[in-house]
Order: C-alpha cells, then structure tokens, then sequence
C-alpha cells in the first residue's frame, strides 16, 4: 500500500531500511506491515492530507542532526536543497538506472549495486525501481562494457533486467542539479521511445530524443521512399539501421544480424537503387539514420 503512493508523491523516496537521519524536508511514514519508510516532501502535503496519512502510517519523527550525505544530495537533485559539501575542485557523474520488475527488494540490490562501485559512492532511490550512482571523478573505473556486464549478472541472479545511462562528467557547481535534470529527461524518454538496449549515453539517445521533437514540417521533409521501403520489407529496415549504428562496418553488421556479406550487400544495393541515396556520403546516412529514427517513433 505504501508504494502506491509513489504515484500519487512523484518526489517522494522509498526507504528499505529506516534512515539513520530523516531529511528535514521530508515527512517520513513507517509502514509496518511492509517493513518500508516512505519519505514525502513537506511542501507537497496539505493538513488534510497529513492527517489521514498520520492515521494510516506511523510518522516518524525527525531528528535535529545535520542531514547525512546521502539525503543533502537527494535534498539538492529532487527537493531544491543547498549544494552539498564536496570539494570544490572536483567534478562527478550520474549514472541512473531502471529496475525493470515490480518484485524487487530495493535492500538486497542496492547491496548488490554497492559492491561494483566504489565505498564513497552515493546512492539514492528516486523511486522504488529507480536510482542514482553519484561517482567523483577520481572514483570513476566502470566503462559502458562493464555496465553492460553489471547488467546481465544482476539479471542472472535476480531475474530482472536492469538498464542504465551513463551521465557525462560535470564540474561541481550548482549547475550540477540541471545537468542531472537534463540526463534524467534523457533517461526517461529512452526508457519509454528507445528499446532492445540496457545502457543508455548522451549521445546514444539526443539523436533520437531531437528528432522526436523536430516540427511536423520539418519532418515531412524526409524522402518518403525511405519510409515506404521500411515500411514494405522490416528486414530493410533492420539491416540499415545496424549498418548506420556499426559505422558502415559491413563485417560487423552481417554479424549482428547473422546474414552472410552477401545478402547484406544485396540489401544495400537495393536500397540505393530504390530511394536514390548513396550510404557512404556522410549527407545521404545522416539523412536515412533520420529516417530511421522517425520511422521507428512512429512504427
């Protein structure tokens, strides 16, 4: 029941296990019967509402220490807290990630995560299935490889798939708040446009997150032979939009699709022979990877 109120306080912050010190921006609730704190921000409560929580839930109550490192950097990123005390010289990056299951034990995954990363990393919980890893520069050893890895063995061991975006680095400055909120829009759009991929990157998602808000005009603009011919033969479809992401590498494309060279070449050649469009041009790919992302938006 206590989870249920994720969507109703979209800024509120689960809790497998009772905070050593309670936010004083948040109201935080105690759950018996599920064994979860749910924290809620203040300013997002009326009385009223308040009330019929406190009847519902214990309230716990807040203590005066100085919050903890882990809630002045929730504070920051999610409530418009103070920028947290860290040295002033130094940069960081987010990595966020998406539990895609609605069984997980937010306890025994955070544990599990914790043991990739380093000791000083942050985590916070935006949401039950939802976090954040802040890593300082210097602590930064994970490649997208090795997230990819992190990955599949949480997957193997928990039967959940988990994805991830790798955030760039940012200098420490109040600014990091909306390089977060940025990368967390990111994150979101790909989640809900983007698929068959667990690790996400700036640049794997702007293309597609940009074309998806270009104006219809602009849109329009793009051959319709291309579209007609994705949308006549999907193999068409699939075989060019690897061969864009793979760099032109025929090998590698043929690979992937497990196809010999051969049947890949055919298929290249018949696409230049029906939309007129020479693939090897810079121009002409930039302009069919468009194509590709507005056709899979729209598909």
């Amino acid at each position: 029941m206590l989870r249920k109120l994720l969507t109703v306080y979209e800024n509120s912050l689960l809790f497998s296990e009772r905070p050593d010190v309670p936010s004083e921006q948040l109201y935080l609730f105690y759950d018996q019967s599920s064994d979860e704190w749910l924290g809620i921000p203040k300013k997002e409560i009326s009385e009223k509402e308040l009330h019929l929580l406190k009847t519902l839930y214990e309230l716990v109550e807040q203590s005066s220490a100085v919050s903890s490192r882990v809630n002045t950097w929730y504070e920051f990123l999610f409530l418009n807290g103070v920028l947290p005390s860290e040295k002033q010289d130094t940069s960081f990056r987010f990595i966020q990630f998406h539990l895609n299951g609605d069984d997980t034990d937010q306890k025994e995954m955070e544990t599990a995560l914790k043991g990739f990363f380093s000791d000083e990393a942050v985590f916070l919980w935006e949401s039950h299935s939802k976090g954040v890893v802040i890593e300082e520069q210097k602590q930064i050893s994970l490649s997208e490889e090795e997230l990819l890895a992190i990955s599949e063995t949480l997957e193997s061991d928990f039967y959940e798939s988990v994805t991830f975006f790798i955030g760039k680095v940012h200098p420490f400055s109040k600014q990091l708040k909306d390089f977060f909120q940025e990368e967390r829009e990111l994150f979101q759009f790909a989640l809900v446009k983007v698929h068959n991929s667990k690790i996400f990157s700036f640049e794997r998602i702007f293309p597609a997150y940009l074309s998806a808000r270009l104006p219809a005009e602009i849109k329009n603009m793009v051959p319709e032979a291309v579209f007609s011919l994705f949308g006549d033969d999907p193999e068409m479809f699939s075989t060019i939009k690897v061969f864009l992401e793979t760099n032109l590498n025929a090998s590698l494309t043929a690979k992937k699709l497990y196809i010999h060279r051969n049947t890949l070449q055919y298929r290249i050649d018949k696409f230049v022979d029906k939309t007129g469009i020479v693939l090897k041009d810079f121009n002409g790919a930039f302009i069919v990877f468009l194509a590709c992302l507005l056709f899979e938006q729209e598909g």
